[in-house]
């Protein structure tokens, strides 16, 4: 269909990658006109590192993405070739499922998926513009063709578009991802606004031709068979292809040892920071030099693909140094690179800049999501394209916002990170970054956001019938088992143990689903200290109430070291519960800090009172 030259909608979307497709869905869905524009629209849903969705922290990203209506779980049950669950020797709460996606399928998904979505209409073009009014509102943007969009509201969901830069070895060239052209009229636009742009750096490994791997050699990894995925509804799960782990040795480091002067990471062409917690195999033999091995997950890219995807080794040494380390693994031998693996460095914006409905704060009605926040991952970057998505229609409809709490869900705690305390290098999610993560499970995701989903029109009412049904069955279940027990003999009698757990399925009505007894048997395991969270975060509560003045000098408070008073400065929380997030900053502290602030508090609110100060004093 062929545009017009000016075309009204309600939310944008620029981009098209997990982010971007997670925003327009559930804007579209949410009942907005919405336009996805993104450079080539065959390659919406492209995964162009590890074909792999979920894992610790990440997986349950996903669960929750799931529960609000998102896409992305839909689209991973229908293209999955393995599954597995990470930590099953551990307890619910730090649990990860984890898919091995077929990349090609997934695409192709994505594509007709989004082409068949009501009040969607998809486009290419590359923006060149955001077009704000006088006042720094959003009225649309302004395409490298002369086309405009008008629109109360964008979302930018950019990935390693702006002003990408790709490196392997010495050489280096503007891309925005391999073989596609990079963007950077956007970082001077939000430039322009005043906004803080800084750069950050991914990579990814090379390819290895599947036929040239000697399979023989490497360790296979058992995949999982389940009866649930990240969806409601059960899956009965069908593992297509495997996976295998191999290993690099002291070979492999002493090659790359005797090149690191040609790594893009050490010759100083790359300038952004990159992923601590996963960095690439250069990085890893200058950071831990004296480990002699390094795990790579040999992994399929698709079902009819002939490319290997070995996880581990990211790099960006030039073609041939990258051929002479690869083939001293064992297994690689023979190893054939059908693409090298490079470095890419991109700007992004200082996410402090952003509200928690993550618009940017200067500009009305513009709103960010994925790389561009600072973070890296498919699961990090869909979480916000939800949220960016929801707020957008809503902005568009001049309705409130939507805002996920970090005591109720792992997307709030990401959102809460970075609205709070910026990034200083790409920001992924770990189960050890929510504090309340006892309550934040896989298992109750559902329990937890589905309801919100429902009220948001994204979750259907069939689903949220069966729901309910499934809600009321786990409540009987456990009003049931502790009628005449308290939480200790539950816990003695129906704990960890492989007998303990066939003795909590006998005494369970026969109609609980295998989630729903995860769910029961969680609840039971960790009933003690669910009940002490709970209480903490009634605390937590009271103390985002409790402000703290722009203006604290916190050099002046006696008992602060002075590393924390500089990060108090630095960061300028504006809540206690925000101060609480600084790295380093200890409970004692944070009672400091509440001793001081709630008194200051408490003079504010006498003095705006009528009564007197004994009677104020006695009330509060």
């Amino acid at each position: 269909m062929k545009l017009e030259s000016t075309h009204d909608f309600d939310v944008i979307v620029v981009g098209g990658g997990h982010a971007g497709i997670e925003a327009a869905y559930c804007a579209a869905r949410m009942g907005s006109k919405t336009l996805m524009i993104t450079l080539d629209i065959e390659k919406i849903g492209l995964m162009p590192c590890n074909p792999a969705i979920g894992g610790v922290g990440k997986g349950h990203l996903v669960y929750e993405i799931s529960a609000l209506g998102g896409l992305m779980p839909k689209l991973c049950t229908q293209t999955y070739l393995q599954v597995r669950m990470l930590n099953t020797s551990k307890g619910a709460a730090v649990q990860g499922l984890r898919l091995q996606i077929d990349k090609y399928a997934y695409n192709t998904l994505s594509k007709n998926t989004l082409a068949t979505t009501e009040n969607l209409t998809l486009a290419s073009g590359k923006v060149e513009e955001i077009i704000i009014d006088a006042n720094n509102a959003i009225k649309g943007i302004k395409t490298a063709d002369n086309i405009t969009y008008l629109a109360p509201t964008v979302v930018l969901t950019t990935g390693t578009f702006l002003n990408g830069r790709i490196h392997i070895g010495k050489d280096n060239y503007s891309a925005g991802r391999r073989d596609e052209e990079a963007v950077a009229g956007l970082s001077l636009f939000l430039n322009k606004v005043g906004l803080t742009l800084k750069r950050l750096k991914t990579g990814t490994p090379p390819r290895l031709l599947r036929s040239s791997l000697d399979f023989s050699k490497l360790t296979y990894q058992e995949p999982d068979n389940l009866n649930y995925l990240f969806e409601f509804y059960p899956h009965k799960t069908t593992n297509k292809m495997a996976c295998y782990i191999g290993q690099t040795n002291e070979r492999t480091h002493e090659i790359i040892r005797q090149n690191l002067h040609l790594s893009a990471m050490y010759n100083g062409n790359i300038t952004g920071i990159g992923p601590r917690y996963c960095p690439s195999i250069e990085d890893k033999i200058g950071r831990f030099p004296h480990k002699t091995s390094h795990q790579i997950f040999v992994e399929p890219e698709g079902a009819n693909d002939e490319e290997i995807y070995p996880n581990g080794i990211s790099t960006s040494l030039p073609f041939d140094v990258q051929k002479k380390y690869v083939q001293t693994v064992v297994g690689f031998e023979d190893a054939i690179i059908t693409k090298p693996g490079y470095a890419i460095e991109y700007d992004f914006v200082l996410p402090n800049q952003l509200n928690h409905t993550l618009e940017v704060k200067r500009v009305s009605g513009l709103f960010l999501a994925g790389q561009i926040n600072g973070t890296t991952g498919y699961e990090e970057a869909a979480s916000q394209g939800v949220i960016a998505g929801i707020n957008a229609h809503l902005k568009a409809a001049k309705k409130e916002p939507f805002i996920l709490d970090r005591t109720e869900s792992y997307i709030g705690v990401m959102i809460d990170d970075l609205v709070t305390m910026g990034v200083d290098e790409p920001y992924r999610m770990f189960t050890s970054r929510a504090e309340r993560r006892l309550l934040l499970r896989q298992d109750n995701a559902f329990l937890r956001l589905t309801e919100k989903g429902h009220a948001l029109g994204l979750i259907e009412d069939q689903l949220f019938t069966d729901f309910k049904q499934e809600k009321t069955i786990i409540e009987d279940t456990l009003s049931s088992l502790r009628s005449g027990k308290n939480c200790s003999d539950l816990l003695r009698l129906f704990g960890q143990s492989t007998e303990n757990i066939e003795q909590l399925r006998k005494d369970v009505p026969t109609a609980l689903s295998d989630r729903a007894f995860q769910t029961v048997h969680a609840e039971i395991c960790y009933e003690p200290y669910l009940i002490r969270e709970a209480k903490e975060v009634e605390k937590q509560k009271q103390h985002q109430k409790l402000a703290i003045p722009e203006d604290t000098n916190f050099t002046a408070i006696a008992g602060l070291s002075k590393e924390l008073q500089e990060k108090l400065k630095k960061h300028s929380p504006a809540t206690i519960a925000q101060a609480g997030l600084i790295p380093g900053m200890t409970p004692a502290a944070i009672s400091l800090l509440i001793l001081t602030f709630r008194s200051n508090n408490k003079n504010i609110a006498f003095q705006k009172s009528k009564t007197s100060k004994a009677d104020y004093e006695k009330n509060a």
